[in-house]
């Protein structure tokens, strides 16, 4: 299993990256986010995990462990393969991502391309069944709930009121100087 690769950056494409690792070229599959903070000829050091199928063998790249991690828990989610799991994790940093399990956002889940309503309700229930007490239940799950409703209502979409609410505290305050907190995040977006 190649649990980790060093070397330079050879090419970046849309969905992957060639990485030169003593004169061998290996193709990773990464997401977006890491894709993004990549540079040609550049030195790297990426966690990845292994998929070995009859016919193929495929690395999947990630910024750091806990994402390689996270990712390894949603391909064992039933019906989740190596490519929704890239788009979920490259959708969410990796507490943000476990904010969304522990409270149960499906709405922010069903923003992920390739994440319809059924497979988001699996998600949520098969990663909170087996991580457990690995995600802590926030106490504020219906309290985000309202204040993404009052935002939807605003005409925002689920991604926006996502990132705007990644970069906020949502621990403090009521709903309504969350909504305004968020509101003043949007603007920036």
């Amino acid at each position: 299993m190649i649990s980790s690769l060093t070397g330079k950056v050879q090419s970046i494409g849309a969905t992957s990256f060639e990485i030169d690792v003593g004169g061998v070229g290996y193709t990773v599959f990464a997401p977006v986010s890491l894709l993004a903070s990549l540079a040609l000829d550049g030195k790297v050091r990426v966690p990845t995990h292994m998929v070995v199928r009859e016919d193929s063998m495929t690395l999947y790249g990630f910024k750091n462990a806990d994402q390689r991690e996270l990712f390894q828990a949603l391909i064992g989610v039933t019906g989740v393969g190596p490519k929704l799991g890239l788009a979920v994790i490259g959708s969410f940093e990796p507490d943000a991502f476990r904010r969304v399990i522990s409270s149960g956002d499906i709405e922010s889940l069903k923003s992920v391309p390739g994440v319809g309503k059924r497979s988001a309700e699996r998600i949520l229930l098969e990663l909170k069944e087996r991580l457990g007490g690995r995600f802590e239940t926030l106490q504020d799950g219906p309290r985000l709930s309202e204040v993404r409703e009052a935002l939807g209502g605003l005409g925002y979409t689920a991604a926006e009121i996502r990132t705007a609410l990644e970069r906020i505290d949502t621990e403090e305050g009521d709903v309504e100087s969350t909504v305004k907190a968020a509101l003043k995040e949007l603007s920036r977006i």
